[in-house]
């Protein structure tokens, strides 16, 4: 992209701590996405879009996040989105998946995010989605309830509040003995939405992610992707 777009490259690096931690013995997972987010606090200015970058996201997500991120006023703090993909949309047909599922407000404001790992459509409930409760019970899942792919939107004031928490996660000794915690985009947006110091809005697309989640998702993703190209919806090369 660097002769299309302005780009910075980051890199992730295991020992990016704040001043007085280091790298527990033994450690070598990386510290997660909040942690990779923090990589970019130096290039950062401006509002700004988190996505995975092995995930296909479909147009109108991006068109979405870009739609609030641009329409934010002038020095906006506090005020964040998540795109929330429509769980019919974000299935594998090869197997269960794990999604963020979320709950809002009459503003349409995130007010929790639920981890459940075993999605998927059951042919005993009528083929309705369903997920494992925590009993080991399948439970309906409505088709269109917002789950949490990781496309986030944020302002830079983030940064400030992920350093102080990054500080707070380090100095849990749980957190250190553990070899592969994770300081998670999650875990930070719900400690700030739960202090009432930022909100997040859910935005709706009609977007259908997909990804390989399993190694027979392959084929399926190509084909989906030369459908989209076929169908004229992306050209045959973008650039």
């Amino acid at each position: 992209y660097e002769d299309k777009v302005p780009c910075e490259l980051c890199f992730q690096s295991l020992d990016a701590l704040p001043e007085g931690f280091s790298v527990p013995e033994g450690r070598v997972k990386p510290w997660g996405t909040n942690h990779a987010v923090l990589m970019g606090k130096d290039v950062i200015n401006e509002p700004f879009c988190v996505i995975n970058c092995d995930d296909f996201y479909g147009r109108d997500a991006f068109m979405q996040i870009g739609r609030f991120l641009s329409q934010l006023p002038e020095g906006s703090k506090n005020e964040y989105a998540m795109v929330g993909f429509r769980c019919c949309n974000t299935l594998s047909e090869n197997g269960s998946v794990a999604r963020g599922v979320c709950a809002y407000n009459d503003k349409h404001h995130l007010t929790d995010v639920v981890e459940r790992t075993e999605i998927l459509r059951q042919a005993d409930h009528d083929n309705a989605i369903c997920y494992k409760d925590e009993q080991g019970e399948w439970q309906p899942l409505d088709e269109n309830v917002p789950v949490s792919m990781n496309m986030w939107g944020f302002t830079p004031d983030y940064f400030e509040y992920s350093e102080a928490y990054f500080r707070e996660f380090l100095s849990d000794p749980k957190n250190l003995e553990n070899l592969k915690a994770e300081f998670f985009i999650p875990l930070m947006v719900n400690k700030l939405i739960n202090d009432g110091t930022a909100t997040c809005e859910v935005l709706d697309t009609t977007s259908k992610w997909f990804g390989v989640t399993y190694a027979a998702d392959r084929q399926a993703t190509v084909d989906r992707i030369r459908h989209l190209v076929e169908d004229g919806v992306y050209p045959n090369r973008l650039f």
